[in-house]
C-alpha cells in the first residue's frame, strides 16, 4: 500500500468512529477500537468500554446530534480532525439536568490507527463556548458544587 493509500485508510477508519457513534451503531464502534484503546480528553481518560459508555450517554443526552469535519490532517497513523457538534440538550448529561437548549460545540480530536482499528483518542473541546450558550452561571454553580462537596461522578458504563 503506498503512502496515499494509507492515508485515505487511517482517514477513513478515524471517522468511521464518529459516524458509527452519531448512527448508534455500538456494536460497529466497537469493532472499530482496539481492546486496548483509550481515550484522553477533556480532563477524562476512559477505557474502551467506558469510552463507548460515555458516547452512548452523551447520544442519549443530546437529540438531532450532528457534526461537520472541516479540516483533516493526517500524518502516518495519526489523523486530526475539527469538528463542529449541533445538537438539542434535551437529557441529563455527566449529572447536568437537560437545559433544552440548542448547542454549537467545536473541538478537534486526534485518533492513533493501526492495523484498521484506533488505538487512542486525545481530544480537546472549546468549553468556553460552550458555557456561554448554556450559561456561565449554571455551569459554574454546577462545577463548584462538584468540586466542593467532591461529589464523584460515576464512571461511565457501556450499555
Amino acid at each position: 500500500m503506498d503512502t496515499n493509500e494509507q492515508r485515505e485508510q487511517t482517514k477513513k477508519t478515524a471517522l468511521a468512529v464518529s459516524y458509527a457513534i452519531l448512527e448508534g451503531r455500538w456494536d460497529d464502534l466497537d469493532k472499530l477500537l482496539d481492546d486496548n484503546f483509550t481515550y484522553t480528553g477533556d480532563g477524562m481518560k476512559f477505557t474502551k468500554n467506558e469510552y463507548i459508555g460515555f458516547m452512548q450517554d452523551m447520544k442519549a443526552a443530546f437529540s438531532g446530534l450532528k457534526m461537520e469535519f472541516p479540516n483533516i490532517l493526517v500524518d502516518g497513523d495519526m489523523a486530526s480532525i475539527r469538528f463542529i457538534s449541533t445538537a438539542v440538550n434535551t437529557g441529563s448529561f455527566m449529572g447536568a439536568p437537560a437545559n433544552k437548549k440548542h448547542l454549537e460545540v467545536h473541538g478537534i480530536f486526534m485518533r492513533k490507527v493501526k492495523d484498521g482499528k484506533v488505538m487512542q483518542e486525545w481530544q480537546t473541546t472549546d468549553l468556553l463556548g460552550v458555557m456561554k450558550q448554556i450559561g456561565f452561571g449554571a455551569l459554574l454553580g454546577y462545577s463548584i458544587f462538584v468540586g466542593l462537596f467532591n461529589v464523584k461522578q460515576k464512571r461511565p458504563a457501556r450499555k
